[in-house]
This record gives structure tokens, C-alpha cells and sequence, in this order.
């Protein structure tokens, strides 16, 4: 088989995973994209939005249409750094110690509510994600190539939480915010469960993509073509969130501090994996311009002065995309 010919299947195998957890997760299209552009793009994402909106079921669901597997971990206030990463375990019978290993070694982890474990915690959690290994006191073991956190956020609550600081936030490549499904969504999410319930079990889903296949794909994505003036279009709207003096008014009244090098690194990696889920073998502006707002959500601090006039995150990005020209 050819490589356009391996392109093309496996874009389609892609497609239709995408389509059959659209099914299972209705109303949630864009949080369902940007899980499958994480897996692509080798990352991980914090997931914003009140409780009952399928992020759990959403992860869940993934693993079963992949080949890993899916562990979540509900962060409580009383966890410790070795409930993640596991622990050395005495054996009396011939005096040695064994590393029992943790949740963090599943392919797939759900940090539910991770704003809710104090920050010792999180940081073991995010010292995994970022060196894809743990180290428990003289040994340090890797965790799986394939590994995926989604961590969730629930913007209600803010009592007993533990904020997680922006170097920290920093290591997710995206932030997703998820917002309610509208009347008819909702009304075909009560058709869904009741025919689930309906059903004396639940058939298992059959694994549509292999951990080779996801690999292949990954690389494909790497050599997905970006034009020079589009490299240099990324890299100008985050050098923008710096220079703002430079660039505008506004975004100098609202920024406080701008975006990190990582911001330029999962800005290209974004775009490429959204143009190979599309089909194309190039990237476009509009793969840049609708990714930026998940890759700099989370990166940018905004000053008193705006968040005082109800400007938020988002407002910011669509006016850094407004006065950044493509060159």
C-alpha cells in the first residue's frame, strides 16, 4: 500500500472513530475533536465545564474505540503523590520491597476535578505528563508511549480548590471549555440513555485503531505541509502576546503576561493534526486562527484593568487574530 493510500485509510478509520463516539457523546462535537487532536498531536488537555456534560463518558468511550486502556482518578483533597504514581510495597517473606505500580500507568487518565488535590499532588501528576516517567525514591520507571491525560475543571466550585499556577498550566497542550448541548441535543441524549437502559448489558465497542496505527498516523501529521509564511504566522501571534506595546492598544491595556514557547510548538502541532483529520496534506490560516483559542486559553494572564471591563481570554485571542496580518 502506498502512502497516500495508508493516508487515506487511516484518515478514514479516524472519521469513523470520530463519528461513533459522536454518537455516544451528543452535543459535545468540538470536545470530541479536540480529544482526537490531542491524541494526535501527542499531548494532553484541561477540560473547563459544570458537572453532566459527558467528559467523563467522552475519555471513557475513546479507550474503548482505541487499543489502551482508561483509569480515572478523582483528586480529593486527602490524595498523595504515590495514590498516582504507585509505591514500594514490603515483602516480609524474603525481606524485599516491589514496586506496585499506579493508576498513572494506563494509557488513558481522567484527573477528574484535578483543581481539587493539593499541589504536591498535582505537581506528580504533571511531572508525568511532562518527562512521561515517574520516579519513586532511588527508581524511576516510563510510563506508557501511549499516554493521554484529561484533566476537568468545574467552574463553579471554587471552595476548597487548589488553582493550579500558570507554569503548571502551561505543560497542557490544550484548554477546552464545554458549554450545555442545546434543546435538541438534550432531547437526543434522552433517547440515548434510555435505549441504554433498555439493554440488559452494554455491548463492548470494538477497538477501531491500534496503538501502531495511531503512531503512523502521528508521523503523517508531522509531515502534514505548513508554508513558510504560515510557520511565521504562528510564531507571530504569540510573539504578539509579548510585544503587545507594539502591536495594539487594546491588547496592551488587557495582557499582563503573554504566551511560552510551548504555545508555538502546540500551535503547529494543532494546526497539522486538524488538516490531516480534514483530509488535506497542507495547513490553511483557518487551521491556525480556530485552534489558537484551546492553545492559548491557558496561557495568557490578563490584568486587573480587563478582567475589571469583563474581558476574558477569549475576547483577547479574537482581537491578537485581528491585528496579526498573514504575511
Amino acid at each position: 500500500m502506498s502512502s497516500t493510500e495508508t493516508q487515506v485509510s487511516l484518515n478514514q478509520s479516524f472519521a469513523n472513530l470520530k463519528a461513533n463516539l459522536c454518537q455516544q457523546i451528543i452535543g459535545q462535537e468540538s470536545l470530541v475533536d479536540r480529544l482526537i487532536i490531542a491524541l494526535l498531536a501527542d499531548g494532553h488537555l484541561i477540560v473547563e465545564g459544570a458537572p453532566g456534560l459527558a467528559k467523563t463518558r467522552a475519555i471513557n468511550a475513546l479507550s474503548k474505540g482505541i487499543e489502551g486502556d482508561f483509569h480515572r482518578i478523582q483528586f480529593t483533597p486527602d490524595l498523595l503523590p504515590a495514590d498516582l504514581t504507585g509505591t514500594e510495597i514490603y515483602r516480609p517473606q524474603d525481606g524485599s520491597f516491589r514496586f506496585e505500580k499506579g493508576p498513572l500507568f494506563h494509557n488513558l487518565i481522567l484527573a477528574d476535578e484535578i483543581n481539587r488535590a493539593p499541589a504536591k499532588v498535582q505537581s506528580a501528576l504533571l511531572e508525568a505528563m511532562a518527562e512521561r516517567q515517574v520516579t519513586v525514591g532511588s527508581q524511576t520507571y516510563k510510563l506508557p508511549p501511549l499516554f493521554l491525560v484529561m484533566a476537568t475543571q468545574n467552574p463553579i466550585e471554587q471552595e476548597g480548590t487548589y488553582p493550579l499556577p500558570e507554569a503548571q498550566l502551561d505543560r497542557f497542550l490544550m484548554h477546552v471549555k464545554v458549554d450545555y448541548p442545546d434543546a435538541a441535543a438534550e432531547a437526543q441524549i434522552l433517547k440515548l440513555t434510555r435505549a441504554e437502559a433498555h439493554k440488559a448489558y452494554q455491548d463492548e465497542a470494538s477497538i477501531d485503531l491500534t496503538q501502531e496505527d495511531l503512531f503512523e498516523a502521528r508521523d503523517q501529521v508531522l509531515d502534514i505541509h505548513m508554508s513558510e509564511e504560515l510557520e511565521n504566522y504562528i510564531i507571530q501571534l504569540i510573539v504578539n502576546t509579548r510585544d503587545t506595546a507594539k502591536i495594539d492598544k487594546e491588547l496592551d491595556r488587557w495582557l499582563d503576561y503573554g504566551a511560552s514557547p510551548r504555545a508555538t510548538i502546540s500551535l503547529d502541532r494543532c494546526a497539522r493534526a486538524s488538516a490531516w483529520l480534514a483530509g488535506r496534506d497542507y495547513v490553511t490560516p483557518e487551521d491556525i486562527q480556530d485552534m489558537a483559542f484551546d492553545i492559548l486559553r491557558h496561557r495568557l494572564i490578563l490584568t486587573y484593568e480587563a478582567e475589571a471591563e469583563g474581558v476574558n481570554t477569549d475576547m483577547v485571542i479574537e482581537r491578537l487574530i485581528q491585528v496579526t496580518p498573514i504575511a
